[in-house]
Parts: C-alpha cells; sequence; structure tokens
C-alpha cells in the first residue's frame, strides 16, 4: 500500500515537493535536494531551518516540546515552525527563511537575544515623536561641539523621563527623537503613558532651559506626536548598530502629526486612535481637522496637552 503524502510549495524555490505523513517538513525538503539549512543537524537545537508558513498552518501538527522551547526563547509567531520538528496532515505553502551564511548570521544573533523580540514581529504600540521647535536656529549660532553636547545632554535627560513612563527611545534623528510605550506588555495604558511622559518631558525642559539660558542665552520647546497602532517590532543589526525599533506605515503617521502641530500652533497632538485611549482622562479637548503629506484624506487629531 502506497504511503499517504501531502504537498508542501515553497514559494523562494518555486518548487513543489511531497511529504511522506511520517515525515517533518525537513526531511521532505532534504529528500528533494533543497538546500535547507539546519546547523543543528535537525535536532531542534536552533532555529536555522525555520520556516513561514504562508497558508496551511492548520495543517501543520501542533509543536512539540523541543519546538516550543525555541519558540518561546526567540518569541516565534504562531506562522513560524522548525521544519526539522513540524509534520503536516495536509497541504501548505511555506518559504524558507534562512537562505544563506548572511542570515545565519542574524539568526545566531537573534538567539542569544533575551529581548522577546529577537524576530520581528506585529505588535499593537504607542508611538512618540518629539522634535525641538527652535533647534535649528541653535544649531546655527555655535560651535560642532556645543550642539553635540547640548543634544546629549538633552537626549540623556528626555530617556530618564521616558524610561519613567515604561518607554523607551527607539532612534533619534537630529534632534528628534521616536519613543515606544507598551513593548513589554505592561498592563497600564500606554497612551497614557506617552502623554504623561510629555508632560514630565516639559516639566524636565524647564529645568533644562534654565542650563540652556545661563550656558548659551537659548531656550528649547517641544512639539509632540502620539499614535497607536500596528507596527513591526524587532531587533536591527548592521554590525556597528544593534537596536530594537520599528517599522511600518504607522511610524510615519506618528511623524507627521509632529510636524502638524506647527500649523495649528499645539506643542501635542494625538490620533484618533491614540486619543480614543485616553479620552476618559482628557474627555474636553480640541480638535483639528488636516491632510497629512503623504497620505490621503483628512485626519481627525486632538490636543491634549
Amino acid at each position: 500500500m502506497p504511503t499517504a503524502t501531502h504537498q508542501i510549495t515553497l514559494n523562494k524555490d518555486q518548487k513543489r515537493i511531497t511529504c511522506p505523513v511520517d515525515n517533518t517538513i525537513l526531511q521532505a525538503t532534504i529528500a528533494a535536494n533543497i538546500n535547507h539549512t539546519h546547523a543543528c543537524g535537525g535536532n531542534g537545537k536552533c532555529s536555522t531551518c525555520r520556516v513561514g508558513v504562508i497558508e496551511g498552518i492548520e495543517y501543520c501538527q501542533p509543536r512539540n516540546s523541543a519546538e516550543q522551547e525555541i519558540a518561546d526563547k526567540l518569541n516565534f509567531p504562531d506562522e513560524v515552525r522548525l521544519a526539522c520538528q513540524t509534520t503536516i496532515i495536509g497541504d501548505i505553502f511555506i518559504r524558507r527563511l534562512i537562505a544563506d551564511e548572511m542570515d545565519m548570521e542574524i539568526v545566531n544573533d537573534q538567539f542569544t537575544d533575551e529581548s522577546g523580540a529577537a524576530l520581528g514581529r506585529e505588535r499593537v504600540l504607542t508611538i512618540l515623536f518629539t522634535d525641538i521647535v527652535n533647534y535649528t536656529s541653535f544649531a546655527e549660532q555655535f560651535p560642532s561641539y556645543d550642539i553635540v553636547h547640548v543634544l546629549n545632554r538633552y537626549f540623556r535627560t528626555m530617556n530618564k523621563v521616558i524610561q519613567e513612563h515604561h518607554g523607551f527611545i527607539s532612534d533619534t534623528a537630529g534632534d528628534g527623537i521616536l519613543a515606544l510605550f507598551g513593548h513589554n506588555g505592561e498592563k497600564s495604558n500606554s497612551v497614557l503613558d506617552a502623554v504623561r511622559a510629555v508632560q514630565d518631558m516639559h516639566k524636565a525642559l524647564m529645568s533644562f532651559n534654565q542650563y540652556l539660558q545661563h550656558n548659551f542665552n537659548s531656550t528649547f520647546a517641544i512639539r509632540a506626536g502620539v499614535h497607536h497602532g500596528d507596527v513591526i517590532l524587532g531587533h536591527f543589526d548592521i554590525g556597528s548598530l544593534k537596536k530594537l525599533a520599528v517599522i511600518g506605515d504607522n511610524v510615519n503617521l506618528a511623524s507627521r502629526i509632529e510636524t502638524a502641530n506647527k500649523l495649528f500652533g499645539t506643542h501635542t497632538l494625538l490620533s484618533a486612535q491614540a486619543y480614543d485611549q485616553v479620552k476618559q482622562q482628557y474627555p474636553s479637548c480640541r480638535s483639528h481637522r488636516t491632510s497629512l503629506k503623504g497620505k490621503r484624506g483628512e485626519f481627525e487629531l486632538f490636543e491634549v496637552l
């Protein structure tokens, strides 16, 4: 009696192969002469054979203990499976995630990370962008050493405030700060954390401006934009720089919201999605409707501070 088989379609390899019911995905790909990376020999000790199941995740058998240990360590989403441990009960469509030596270097770095976001995954986070209002005029007046020193002092001051409200600075660009809230699964309201962080950033700026006034005869002001939505969170590593960061259209939207403060003479604006999370705490807020650069339609923004 012939052995029952299922079909595995591989998108990158543009192949369809058969998989006997008792075989793992890795056994099937190796039998089909596909160069499928498996650094630990297919024993569930690494993650180099992992695949993304594009279609048919319901036909993959539940993770065994070896796969679950890796999945927990690397925070695998449901659709990422170890090919060496996964058997199937129906046809599936997959993509291999580790294709060459550079991929292996990246995954080895991820495998040693303890952050819980070693692999990129979708998260619903609160995104805060801040900008210094009159930074350009300040930068034009002083030597580069003074500019760098002042910015370092500013970032250190604001980083302390942001961390006190369960956030972290993901990136800086010039005088701008991108901060994230809700990444560690805190039970607090991440938008409220971000808004309160902005409040305390303004308080911290009062002391910071005393320093600026005394040493540079200048003062700063801050604009902020807050948005709440889906992003992709993960570690980005270019060798000399490794950071936990986010990408996605909602990051760009938060940046546009911050810039919109210039239109209305405001210093803190929230998207409708963000405001929905804090409208009980701030029931009476002015709203502004505007288009945003690079975005279709109009957006309603809320001035909460």
